[in-house]
């Protein structure tokens, strides 16, 4: 079964297309937990044209493919590279927590939820930037 698995991956137009899938498939799980920590309905608010809920969901999709491209680079197998891709996420993740735990003055969901443009755009910048440090490590 192996000798199948790897005479397919070493085809790069099926290559490509398994981890373009799996990314793709990962992207949608991963936005779906993003989905569930934040106090809001992130496409709800983006249909009504909340920019601030625009712009922190973009920079989360930024961040987590940025990820994966990291990985895949980084990494010689599919699950090698989702195994790290998910480790990565987690690390965003984490930075999340710690962004809405460094700012006690007042809460992100709320006021991104409340389009303060602000906020949303240094969430932003923080998914995108984490995201670099994050995929430099995920060797």
């Amino acid at each position: 079964m192996n000798e199948e698995v790897d005479t397919l991956m070493s085809n790069p137009y099926l290559e490509t297309l398994a981890f373009f899938s799996v990314a793709v498939l990962a992207l949608i799980v991963f936005l779906a937990i993003f989905e569930f920590v934040t106090k809001y309905n992130d496409w709800a608010e983006i249909k009504k044209g909340n920019v601030s809920v625009a712009m922190a969901t973009g920079g989360k999709i930024f961040g987590i493919c940025n990820i994966f491209r990291f990985a895949i680079l980084n990494n010689d197998s599919l699950l090698t590279s989702l195994i790290w891709a998910g480790f990565g996420f987690v690390l965003l993740l984490v930075a999340y927590f710690i962004f809405e735990f460094l700012t006690p003055v007042f809460k992100i969901d709320t006021e991104i939820q409340n389009d303060n443009r602000a906020v949303g755009l240094l969430s932003m910048v923080i998914s995108i930037s984490l995201s670099y440090v994050v995929g430099a490590s995920v060797t």
